[in-house]
């Protein structure tokens, strides 16, 4: 089990403006504040699958830049964003990429980032590869650590979702689960690995009392010996070495193919040791690839470009599920974040008004009367349902076999719902006439059929003057926006 640090050990405050303090971890992350480094380090080490060394120069940078990778060994330095919108490929590593332009491994530098709580940076290469270093995130924390951290003005923006959602990444069959979570403290992080070997099956975890740079950051990658000697023939790790990654073996792996693996990656004989890791390697902790798992899906995480508040388990994640997983989780959030004003229907709830009172706001009656109830009224917004079925008098003609509630009729709706609204402004709304003034940004987005629920939104966008009211209407079908607009009414009394 990971070790836990207790919160109450260490100094919140003054811990996030040292990263020397023992507690550097989760808990100093829920700092609402983005972050750049307070000043630029390098590193140079050899690219993992391209075997060139690599020069790597990591600098400040402004709020709301996110991670910048700049390629310096091209003409112009082009740049690329550290965004899942520029994911490239996720074989054996992460790879980015903005056109020809690639930058590959970026994992353990976004893991480092995230664990040390800097949002903002400038990374600077003279190649298309991270350096793997180690094969872990440590070195990377170990020259933040030194280079120290600058709180900046903006907030720092969080990924959250109202529900618990499920995900399978059918390619390669990762699974993962986001949980909700009342406060930014209850984030969790989760990895679940299971092998028929020497790992067989671990958990890792990283929370608000696991420490990132102790307990995280030093688990090191890690490949099984078959998959090492297929991926040598396939041209890659070209610079894998005994001391930047963890090698497991099997128990019918013969000395013969010791000896061949040992010439391939020009390492002595006598340091490939079968006692389940091949490198002779002992390891940091006694679930290191569980938490290796963990370090990689933080730093995939990361392209999201917000950290997440939620709690989250993955089995058996990878760097396609992974990145699979951070596609699925956007699209949510952006759906969400658009359908965040969709009204919560209850078709069991007494509505605010049933259609006899709708009667005594508005004048229309059959066969275009298309406000059924009203589920939510205030002095800003109004909410109405209209339930659509296949006796409406204009599916006879609209359209003969495929019956399609007219777009200009949704707009119709909204209308005589945000009558009500209207009407609701004034005494004796009976002697008041509401007019249909215009309709601007008008979209038809999805067909409503019969058998369809509407739920029809209007929302004030100005104040009310001269009786005139500017409205932005919407039109929901379950979770799904089929058409809105603006709308403006005038209201005007009754002549006698």
């Amino acid at each position: 089990m990971i070790y836990t640090i207790n919160k109450t050990t260490f100094n919140q405050e003054t811990e996030s403006k040292n990263y020397n303090s023992e507690a550097a971890n989760f808990w100093a992350y829920l700092n609402m504040k983005q972050a750049t480094l307070s000043q630029s380090f390098q590193l140079e080490g050899i690219g993992l699958h391209t075997g060139q060394m690599v020069k790597m120069v990591c600098k400040p940078a402004e709020v709301n830049s996110g991670i910048v990778f700049k390629r310096m060994d091209i003409d112009g330095a082009p740049e690329i964003l550290a965004s899942i919108n520029h994911l490239d490929s996720t074989f054996r590593s992460t790879c980015l990429a903005k056109g020809e332009v690639k930058v590959s491994t970026t994992e353990h530098l976004l893991s480092a980032l995230v664990g040390m709580r800097i949002d903002n940076a400038i990374i600077e290469l003279t190649g298309s590869e991270i350096p793997i270093l180690n094969g872990s995130a440590e070195p990377f924390v170990t020259a933040i650590k030194a280079a120290g951290r600058q709180e900046q003005e903006a907030d720092r923006q969080y990924l959250e979702l109202d529900k618990t959602l499920e995900f399978k990444d059918e390619e390669s069959g990762a699974e993962y689960l986001y949980m909700p979570v009342d406060s930014i403290e209850e984030t969790e992080y989760t990895t679940i690995i299971e092998y028929n070997s020497k790992i067989g099956r671990q958990v890792a975890i990283w929370n608000q009392g696991v420490s990132y740079d102790k307990e995280i950051a030093p688990a090191r990658t890690f490949v099984f010996v078959n998959e090492l000697e297929e991926l040598h023939k396939q041209g890659v790790i070209k610079g894998g070495r005994v001391d930047n990654a963890i090698v497991f073996s099997h128990k019918d792996f013969s000395q013969d193919r010791v000896k061949k693996l040992a010439e391939h990656f020009n390492v002595d004989d006598e340091m490939l040791v079968d006692n389940g890791i091949l490198n002779g390697l002992n390891l940091n902790y006694p679930n290191e690839p569980a938490r290796h798992k963990l370090l990689d899906m933080i730093g995939d995480l990361f392209l999201l470009r917000m950290p997440l508040k939620g709690k989250i388990i993955a089995k058996r994640p990878g760097h396609t599920g992974n990145t699979a997983f951070a596609k699925f989780l956007k699209a949510e959030f952006q759906k969400r974040k658009k359908l965040k004003g969709l009204p919560i229907y209850d078709p069991t709830a007494a509505p605010i008004k049933d259609i006899a009172q709708i009667k005594e706001y508005i004048p229309h009656r059959y066969p275009f009367l298309l406000v059924d109830k009203i589920i939510e009224l205030s002095e800003e917004h109004v909410v109405g349902i209209k339930n659509v079925t296949a006796n409406e008098e204009f599916f006879n003609g609209h359209f003969p076999g495929n019956p399609v509630f007219p777009g200009v009729l949704q707009m119709e709706a909204l209308a005589q719902t945000g009558g009500i609204l209207a009407l609701s402004t004034v005494e004796e709304p009976e002697n008041w006439n509401t007019y249909f003034l215009k309709m601007d940004q008008v979209k038809f987005k999805k067909l409503v059929r019969p058998g369809d629920t509407m739920i029809l939104k209007m929302k004030l966008l100005t104040p009310i003057r001269r009786g005139i009211f500017h409205m932005q209407g919407t039109v929901y079908v379950g979770e799904t926006i089929v058409s809105e607009g603006e709308l403006t009414a005038q209201i005007s009394k009754k002549q006698a």
